[in-house]
């Protein structure tokens, strides 16, 4: 894949927490407005991804350690990023003596590395990869969120407490309603400095980017935890540059406004679209945008005169 991508993904957030803070409520910048990071959302896709099976070496796994110090046997901890490596990558280990180019071919074999890239630096490593998709911090486009806090009985107590005798008490927080609008891009030519230094290696791979694609109009509907119940994909955007393109367009969720209505809220496209003037629109290849059409409008459905645009059902992929 040679062609550069530009795009949107958009969370609704409704009676749940799509991304807390340390102090559990929504993540919020020093002036109070809600945001989503771009590792939240890189989490589902993740999550996704791994339970279809495919290789994935930045996330959370646990183990056992029958064999660690006296505090820590036999308790449930994350594994190292080594053991991470070692588990995916096996027959394959990494130590001092492990190549840099056998290292790289490993990680690009990761869909999550092909994608995001990755920091390594272990087993005598010193690796540093800038992925080919970005994406950046996807901020609450509704003024209307409140925080909310739900009080939860356990049925137990906790003896550690002065007040022993009596169920202990916990909290829930989460936002009355958010819509995250996330901006990304792909970049292939991030890679082509590897192409020629890892055997094998042909640089971004067009299936990485529909795997990509697939998780980012699923992911967060899948991620179905207790927090997380509520949040679902509402929105995505794809532009596709054509493979000579020399247009390089900002972040675009700045040009995109959202409206609340009674019955069907609405994304309003018109300064996004205002932005692809005659000029861009040569460059571009074509353009999907992916909606839920039950609770939400777009406006407006026409963009000038691009050939190729399709709109799309987010739940079925079936063109509306």
């Amino acid at each position: 894949m040679v062609n550069r991508v530009y795009g949107l993904l958009g969370i609704v957030s409704k009676m749940a927490n799509w991304n807390a803070d340390f102090t559990g409520k929504p993540k919020s910048t020093s002036d109070g407005d809600v945001y989503g990071s771009d590792k939240a959302i890189k989490y589902s896709m993740k999550k996704y991804l791994k339970g279809k099976g495919e290789k994935i070496l930045y996330i959370k796994t646990y183990k056992i350690d029958e064999k660690a110090k006296a505090d820590e046997k036999n308790k449930l901890q994350p594994k190292e990023l080594t053991e991470r490596y070692n588990e995916i990558f096996a027959p394959a280990i990494i130590d001092k003596n492990t190549s840099s180019k056998e290292v790289l071919k490993n990680l690009f074999s990761a869909v999550d590395v092909m994608n995001f890239g990755a920091t390594f630096a272990v087993g005598g490593q010193n690796i540093s990869i800038t992925g080919a998709v970005q994406i950046g911090q996807g901020f609450n486009k509704y003024e209307g969120t409140v925080t909310e806090v739900q009080d939860i009985l356990s049925p137990f107590r906790n003896s550690k407490k002065d007040n022993a005798d009596a169920s202990s008490l916990g909290k829930k927080i989460m936002s009355s309603e958010a819509h995250y609008i996330y901006p990304f891009s792909v970049n292939p030519k991030n890679y082509d400095e590897y192409i020629g230094i890892v055997d094998g290696f042909n640089g971004y791979a067009r299936e990485a980017y529909d795997l990509f694609k697939e998780s980012a109009l699923v992911g967060a509907t899948a991620l179905n935890t207790n927090s997380k119940s509520g949040c679902e994909n509402e929105f995505a955007l794809f532009i596709e540059c054509k493979d000579d393109s020399e247009i390089y367009l900002p972040n675009l969720d700045k040009y995109v406004d959202f409206i609340k209505g009674e019955t069907m809220n609405t994304i309003d496209l018109t300064r996004l679209f205002n932005l692809l003037n005659e000029k861009i629109r040569k460059e571009i290849e074509s353009i999907e945008i992916y909606y839920n059409p039950y609770t939400t409008e777009i406006k407006p459905q026409v963009i000038g005169n691009i050939d190729n645009v399709k709109i799309m059902n987010i739940f079925t992929k079936e063109e509306i």
